[in-house]
């Protein structure tokens, strides 16, 4: 699977090791005692490193959700239609969902990416489009992508983190939507990770507790199908990936390409930044998770990812939601970096 994914091989941005030294100096003279605002300090001295300055910022956030449908609906695996996904679309284009609230408390700029669905949601402004089909194939009986769809969808995402570089953004969110994508995201970490799917799957929209264990099954029926073609991440991708999480996985590689840092949303958007680590490493430089899912196999993708998210609120809407919630963490992180006073300007006797 190489056609128009030639991109994929351009290495990540270097972090500024001397800006990020710069910065941690800053930390050490401010009027506080030293590592006293904990992890405040050290995203300042991470976000400085990032974005290759001494003075980090967090102002102009781009919000991009990407959405698309699963043919692995047709298994039951979600508790609400697949119907919602097309009618999801229409409410974030209208400024009614949580994340679209999220966005305007921010400030923040936020595009919709219609990838293909099972209901066509017609035109909309501010929602791109791509038709990449009415949704992926089922992927209990077949690949869930075709090579050109797979391709095109890890490009829509390299576009939309373009278009945010562009326009000047400091930070990239990625949040996503489609009907039966907390499935697909336990498939797909489950074959990366070498897991079982007991250990990743959950209610997702609410299933209860026969209803997880009938996803299980179904995706333990997924993987022995696709069995025997899961050693190649790209592969493992259009296996058992879906149009936003291939979106998604592309943004955040593209992201790293041009020095983007990125917030990584919860269980959804933590796979796809798994799957985007596994096809190119460099990207883990520029993922900060933002917060820990209730998706009880998050737990487990973070442990592969060595991270720590940076806020516990039980939340599991998706969306990108999360990571919204802790721009304002990070706002106040910058500041506190940037206008706290030194000992020096202060006139205050430094730490010994």
């Amino acid at each position: 699977m190489n056609q128009g994914l030639e991109w994929l091989d351009v290495p990540a941005a270097a972090l500024d090791e001397a800006a990020g030294a710069a910065a941690l100096a800053r930390q050490q003279v401010l009027t506080k005692p030293r590592g006293s605002l904990g992890r405040l300090e050290e995203l300042a001295v991470r976000l400085a490193a990032m974005q290759g300055t001494e003075r980090p910022r967090a102002e102009k956030v781009a919000i991009v959700v990407f959405a698309g449908d699963h043919g692995v609906a047709a298994e039951g695996i979600s508790a609400f239609p697949q119907s919602v996904t097309a009618e999801m679309i229409k409410n974030y284009a209208r400024g009614g969902a949580g994340i679209s609230v999220a966005a305007r408390a921010i400030g923040a700029a936020m595009e919709i990416v219609d990838l293909g669905t099972a209901v066509d949601p017609g035109p909309l402004e501010g929602v791109v489009r791509y038709d990449l089909g009415p949704g992926t194939a089922n992927f209990v009986e077949a690949p869930a992508m075709d090579e050109h769809q797979c391709a095109r969808a890890l490009a829509a995402g390299r576009h939309a983190a373009e278009r945010a570089r562009l326009a000047g953004a400091d930070l990239f969110i990625g949040g996503e939507m489609g009907i039966g994508n907390t499935t697909v995201s336990a498939a797909l970490a489950s074959a990366l990770l070498r897991l079982d799917p007991e250990q990743l799957a959950g209610p997702g929209t609410g299933l209860d507790p026969n209803g997880v264990a009938h996803k299980v099954a179904v995706l333990r029926r997924a993987l022995a199908h696709h069995q025997g073609h899961l050693d190649d991440p790209r592969e493992t991708l259009r296996r058992l990936g879906g149009f936003e999480i291939a979106a998604l996985a592309g943004s955040y590689i593209a992201c790293a390409q041009m020095g983007l840092p990125v917030l990584v949303d919860g269980f959804i958007s933590s796979a796809s930044a798994l799957a985007a680590i596994r096809l190119h490493p460099g990207t883990r430089d520029w993922l900060i998770l933002t917060h820990a899912s209730a998706e009880p196999g998050h737990r487990r993708i973070v442990e592969a990812l060595d991270g720590r998210p940076l806020l516990d609120f039980g939340m599991r809407l998706g969306e990108g939601s999360g990571a919204a919630v802790a721009v304002p963490m990070l706002r106040m992180a910058c500041a506190l970096h940037n206008q706290m006073a030194t000992f020096a300007e202060a006139e205050v006797s430094p730490q010994k």
